[in-house]
């Protein structure tokens, strides 16, 4: 290996993590999680399989691409593996169901899953316990990158799950390849020069859909070109000048290098990765919990409502305190009073719940615009780690007054979901693209992830026969 190589602690020191990890190195209770993770990640690919923008992806891609190397997950299309791991991230990121490192703000299985299981499908050499071990290293590099870059990162625009994503794409993909750490190196460098998103995206965009297949695409090129020779920038993420960190932060004292490798090997921000439960943005998920809790001391309805008010971080508030306008339903799912307005007349915020009719209800607009979102500065005082706590007050037209506060959603990482509701949600997702056996089966093969040969299996299940 190259002394400059050598030289940068933090590139370099993610490179040798990813490269030496070992199954038997990863404790028992994170290949426990991961595996939990996981299933509920295809879950949500599965559900978006069919959905408009992820057809049009699959669409134009198989006019385009002529190769069939890899399954489109839910589906009986094949494309490339680069391809393929497009639309896949896509499917798992489709509806704003699949899981979220918060703290590190990074949709983690929608970016390593779909590139790392195309090498499962392509080389044939990954038994379960590989699988897993790639898997958590992609898990842990992510969000880190987040942790480092804090939440100014999305705070200016950039959209993390994109940007960060490639990262971990790139260390779960150099894993699966079983690169050394000089290529390693090489392929995080490759990824971390594609890395881009806007978050403007979210207002009613379909593309928003699409960072996160983007990224694990970007991170499959870096392993794939490393692999084969291709240099990347060594100090891709602490360069000085146009590394990762100093070009997507506004200033130096907006990022801390030391989080990139903080604890590797012995904290895993993999059990950080929390699952969703509504099928909107994570940072709406602590609102919805709150009122949800505040309707059970005292029930109430949408004709009972004065006002509500939500306080809650900086980002909160940026990123889905926005006044709605109805542009489609990627704004429906990422506006905060939508989605409180969607809860109080549907009582719930699942896939049902959001159709292309619902997106300029009067019901739920005028509802919404009596949620309104304020910043407090005590709770952005707390750091990344508590972005999404909220204080809810609900101010009901008799007079009475109801008040909450909410740090971690049910489903978060403080307050992780049984394994009997994961799988729950697994099958009923699962369920809108295969019939009862298939779904039993994949489901068993995640959770038998360990004991299987191949994970190529895997991929085959996945593959509508």
């Amino acid at each position: 290996m190259s002394s400059s190589t050598l030289d940068n602690p933090y590139t370099g020191g993610i490179a040798r993590f990813v490269s030496g990890l070992q199954y038997d190195a990863i404790p028992t209770e994170v290949r426990e999680r991961i595996k939990l993770l996981m299933l509920d990640s295809l879950g949500c690919a599965l559900y978006g399989s069919h959905l408009e923008w992820c057809r049009i992806l699959q669409d134009t891609l198989t006019r385009v691409d002529q190769t069939r190397d890899c399954a489109v997950w839910g589906t009986n299309l094949r494309l490339s593996a680069p391809h393929a791991a497009l639309v896949n991230g896509t499917e798992v990121q489709g509806f704003e169901l699949d899981d979220v490192h918060r703290a590190g703000v990074l949709h983690v299985g929608a970016v390593v899953l779909p590139a790392l299981i195309s090498i499962a499908e392509t080389r044939g050499h990954l038994s379960g316990r590989d699988f897993i071990t790639a898997a958590v290293a992609g898990y842990e590099i992510g969000p880190r990158v987040g942790l480092c870059m804090g939440p100014e990162h999305i705070g200016q625009g950039w959209h993390s799950g994109a940007t960060l994503g490639v990262f971990s794409a790139a260390a779960g993909a150099a894993r699966g390849l079983g690169l050394d750490v000089e290529k390693t190196v090489h392929a995080l460098g490759i990824a971390g020069t594609q890395s881009s998103g806007l978050m403007a995206a979210q207002y009613g965009a379909m593309v928003k859909r699409m960072h996160a297949g983007r990224a694990s695409q970007s991170g499959l090129y870096g392993a794939l070109f490393a692999e084969n020779g291709l240099t990347g920038i060594v100090n891709v993420l602490e360069s000085e000048y146009g590394g990762f960190c100093t070009t997507f932060s506004r200033s130096t004292d907006r990022f801390n290098l030391e989080e990139l490798t903080a604890g590797l090997g012995t904290t895993w921000q993999t059990m950080g990765v929390a699952l969703k439960f509504y099928s909107c943005v994570g940072s709406n998920h602590t609102t919805l919990d709150a009122i949800r809790e505040l309707q059970a001391q005292r029930p109430f309805g949408p004709a009972d409502i004065d006002r509500i008010e939500v306080h809650g971080s900086q980002v909160t508030m940026d990123h889905v305190g926005w006044k709605y306008e109805p542009q489609g339903l990627t704004s429906a799912q990422l506006n905060l009073p939508f989605c409180v307005a969607t809860w109080l007349i549907e009582g719930d915020c699942f896939v049902e719940q959001f159709t292309d009719d619902i997106v300029a209800d009067p019901a739920r607009m005028a509802l919404a615009e009596k949620v309104v979102v304020f910043h407090d500065e005590a709770i952005t005082a707390r750091g990344a780690k508590f972005r999404h706590m909220v204080r809810v007050r609900v101010v009901l037209k008799d007079g009475a007054t109801l008040e909450g506060t909410k740090e971690y959603a049910r489903g978060s990482e403080r307050n992780f979901s049984s394994a009997d509701d994961i799988v729950e949600k697994f099958e009923k997702l699962a369920s809108h693209a295969f019939d009862r056996p298939r779904v039993e089966a994949l489901r068993d093969a995640m959770l038998g992830l360990d004991k299987l040969e191949n994970a190529r299996t895997v991929a085959r299940l996945l593959a509508l026969a």
